[in-house]
């Protein structure tokens, strides 16, 4: 019983020594790994190989893109001022017409009537303001008998002409040349003034309508020409600006301007949207970095530079972006090497390689 019981104690003696061996061994194992990964004992972290480019100064044409809509050079809702029946249309859907040229008529039978009695009690007036005026040269009428017929030969022909006003307004006519869209009345139906009987619309030259952020107020003037395409179609049309809103949308923070480009074929339809490309100052000595060295941050936007080989944050601000880089405003100075790639893993003051392949 007791040489089992020693043989027990052996047993487990050996088998803890053996555990504590492993655990040791391990140990000293992680920490020499440790010492091998950060240079050995006591030595720097090894640094991260990244690509970076080293900022040269440059002529940069600053230009803004924004959007904006094609609207038409005139447009109207072509309307009746006076109720009544439609007796002819003298249109097609869609055609193009011409200034002064007649739309469409209304029944004016009841205003030529009103016209006649109108001017049989003018004339009857002129008469009696006739023979009041040689009653008054010979002194047998007073003063103010004649001014009462005057009076009324003058109301008579007032009345005469407000009729003759209304008759005019039965012919409707094109303010403008223009493109006529579809009709919404037919012959035979009551038109009232709150019906719409077809647009008109001018689309040769058209406008563009389009915002500027309140930053760049001072830079855009009259006569600009801007560049344009819209959707659908790659082709670059000109036009030039005529306007500039006078104040800022407090609401938006933009400055509106609008400008005006040829369309003798038609292509270019009211309410398409537009991809504005409108020039800014041209710049001697911009600061331009990849786009992808810009990191979005909380407080505005930042990039990583290095510095004395190890990565330092600088807080930049941007202004016009292109297809491939940004221009820097303040934050950067020529001969700072930006760092372009790695930047989510990148921490400040992590010691850093940079491949400057891509000099700027």
């Amino acid at each position: 019983m007791r040489l089992r019981y020693i043989i027990y104690t052996i047993l487990i003696v050996g088998f803890c020594s053996l555990v504590g061996y492993r655990l040791i061994k391990g140990s000293g194992a992680k920490e020499k790994g440790a010492a091998k990964g950060a240079g050995g004992p006591g030595g720097p972290a090894k640094p991260v190989r990244v690509n970076g480019v080293v900022i040269v100064p440059r002529k940069f044409d600053n230009s803004l893109s924004v959007t904006g809509t094609i609207e038409p050079n005139e447009q109207v809702q072509v309307r009746s001022e006076i109720s009544g029946l439609v007796r002819g249309i003298y249109f097609k859907e869609g055609s193009n017409v011409r200034r002064g040229q007649t739309l469409l008529t209304i029944d004016d039978a009841e205003l030529r009537a009103q016209l006649s009695q109108a001017l049989t009690r003018q004339n009857l007036a002129q008469q009696n303001e006739r023979r009041a005026r040689l009653l008054l040269e010979k002194e047998a009428i007073s003063r103010e008998e004649y001014d009462a017929s005057l009076a009324e030969f003058r109301s008579q022909s007032s009345q005469t002409q407000l009729i003759r006003a209304q008759l005019s307004k039965t012919v409707i006519k094109a303010p403008f040349n223009g493109k006529i869209g579809l009709r919404a009345i037919s012959v035979g139906e009551y038109l009232t003034p709150t019906t719409t009987v077809a647009n008109l619309v001018n689309t040769n030259p058209v406008k563009i309508t389009f915002s500027v952020p309140e930053k760049y107020s001072r830079s855009v003037k009259l006569n600009t020409e801007v560049r344009f395409t819209v959707a659908g179609s790659t082709q670059k049309y000109r036009a030039k600006v005529y306007a500039i809103e006078p104040q800022v949308e407090t609401t938006t923070r933009t400055l509106q301007l609008r400008a005006r480009a040829d369309n003798p074929d038609g292509v270019l339809v009211p309410g398409l949207f537009a991809t504005v490309d409108l020039p800014l100052a041209t710049l001697e000595d911009a600061i331009l970095v990849p786009t992808e060295a810009i990191v979005p941050v909380q407080e505005g936007k930042k990039v990583f530079v290095a510095d004395s080989g190890k990565a330092k944050e600088v807080m930049v601000q941007t202004s016009t972006r292109t297809e491939k880089d940004i221009l820097i405003t303040s934050g950067l100075k020529p001969g700072d090497t930006v760092i372009t790639s790695g930047l989510m893993s990148l921490k400040p003051e992590a010691p850093v390689k940079v491949n400057t392949g891509r000099k700027k």
